[in-house]
C-alpha cells in the first residue's frame, strides 16, 4: 500500500502536468511541473521541463534558477553555471558547481543520472555496442592469480545490472553488490544473483564498520569514476581479510598521477596505481594492460589490476 505523501505527491504531480497540458505557453505552469517532476525524483524529465520554462520566458529569474538546481542534481557542473551565470544572489549553487568541476572524482549526482537513464537497455548496449568485457577480463585475471578459489565472502562495488556477478557468482559462498543508480540495483535484483544489494556510494557507505567481512573486492569499469583513489583503497585495506583480493580494472594514463578524460572518465598511470597500493597496505599480485570496453569503435586502453592485502 502507498503511504499518504506518496500519494498525495502523485496527485500534487498530476495537477501540476493538467495545467501544464492547458497553459503551454505559461511559462509559470512549466516552473511549476518542473517541480513537481524533479519532487517526484524525475530528474530528466524535470530539466526538460525547466528548458520549455525558460525557452517560454528567457528572462526568467526562477526558471534559470530551477534548471541550475536540477543539472547541479545530475552532476553536470559546466551546464548549470551556463543556467546561472546570468543570475545575482545565487552564489552556493555557483560555488557548488565551480567545486565540482575541480572535484578528484565524478560527481556522484552525475554518475546515478546517467546509468539511471541507461538502465533500460544497459546489458545490450554494453555488451553490443560497447564490447564490454571487463568483467570477464577480472574473472581471467583471477584464474592467474587465485586459481581454484571458491567459497569466497565478494563485494561487486558498482555493481550496475549484475553482470560481474554473473562472472564471479561461482567463487562466492556470499555476494553483495552496490551501486550508487536505483534503477541498476532493480535490475541487478532480478538476476536473483546477490545476496545484498545497496544504493549508495562506493566511497561513503561506511566500509570502516566491515572490518574483515571480505575475501575479494571487484570494480569492474568502476573505478574510472574516481580520480583520487585513496579513499577507495583506504576502505578496502580495512574491509578485506588478510591475503584478501581486490581486483579491478581501470583505463590507462601515460606517466604519473591522474587525469579526466574528455569522455568524463578517470585515467591513471601505473606508477600512480602502485604508489597507492603500497601507501595502502597491498602488494601488487598482477597488473596487465586490457581493452575493458570499445568507444566509437575504438578500444579503450585500460589495466586490469589484482591487489593483495596484506
Amino acid at each position: 500500500m502507498r503511504s499518504s505523501s506518496t500519494m498525495a505527491s502523485a496527485r500534487s504531480l498530476e495537477e501540476a502536468r493538467e495545467a501544464a497540458l492547458l497553459h503551454p505557453g505559461d511559462p509559470g505552469r512549466a516552473l511549476d511541473h518542473g517541480e513537481a517532476l524533479l519532487e517526484a525524483g524525475r530528474l530528466p524529465d524535470a530539466i526538460a521541463e525547466f528548458q520549455r520554462a525558460l525557452r517560454l520566458d528567457h528572462a526568467s529569474a526562477d526558471a534559470r534558477h530551477a534548471l541550475g538546481r536540477a543539472w547541479l542534481a545530475a552532476g553536470e557542473p559546466e551546464k548549470a553555471l551556463e543556467a546561472l551565470k546570468y543570475l545575482s544572489g545565487v552564489d552556493d549553487e555557483t560555488a557548488r558547481a565551480q567545486a565540482m568541476l575541480v572535484a578528484p572524482r565524478s560527481d556522484a549526482g552525475y554518475v546515478r543520472h546517467l546509468f539511471d537513464q541507461f538502465a533500460a537497455d544497459y546489458d545490450q548496449r554494453m555488451t553490443g555496442q560497447l564490447g564490454y568485457a571487463a568483467p570477464a577480463i577480472l574473472r581471467q585475471l583471477a584464474d592467474l592469480v587465485m586459481p581454484g578459489a571458491t567459497g569466497l565472502r565478494v563485494l561487486d562495488l558498482g555493481c550496475g545490472t549484475g553482470l560481474t556477478g554473473l562472472v564471479f557468482r561461482s567463487m562466492a559462498a556470499s555476494l553483495d553488490g552496490i551501486d550508487l543508480s536505483p534503477v541498476m540495483i532493480e535490475k541487478a535484483r532480478a538476476r536473483r544473483l546477490y545476496d545484498r544489494l545497496t544504493v549508495g556510494d562506493i566511497e561513503e557507505v561506511g566500509f570502516k564498520d566491515s572490518t574483515g567481512r571480505y575475501d575479494l573486492w571487484l570494480a569492474a569499469d568502476t573505478l574510472v569514476y574516481l580520480g583520487d583513489l585513496t579513499k577507495i583503497l583506504g576502505a578496502a585495506s580495512r574491509s578485506l581479510v588478510a591475503g584478501g583480493r581486490f581486483l579491478f580494472t581501470i583505463e590507462r594514463k601515460a606517466g604519473d598521477g591522474f587525469e579526466l578524460g574528455p569522455k568524463r572518465r578517470w585515467r591513471h598511470s601505473e606508477s600512480y596505481l602502485r604508489q597507492q597500493a603500497q601507501a595502502h597496505g597491498f602488494d601488487v599480485a598482477g597488473l596487465m594492460e586490457c581493452v575493458p570496453r570499445h568507444e566509437a569503435g575504438e578500444p579503450v586502453q585500460g589495466f586490469a589490476a589484482a591487489l593483495t592485502h596484506r
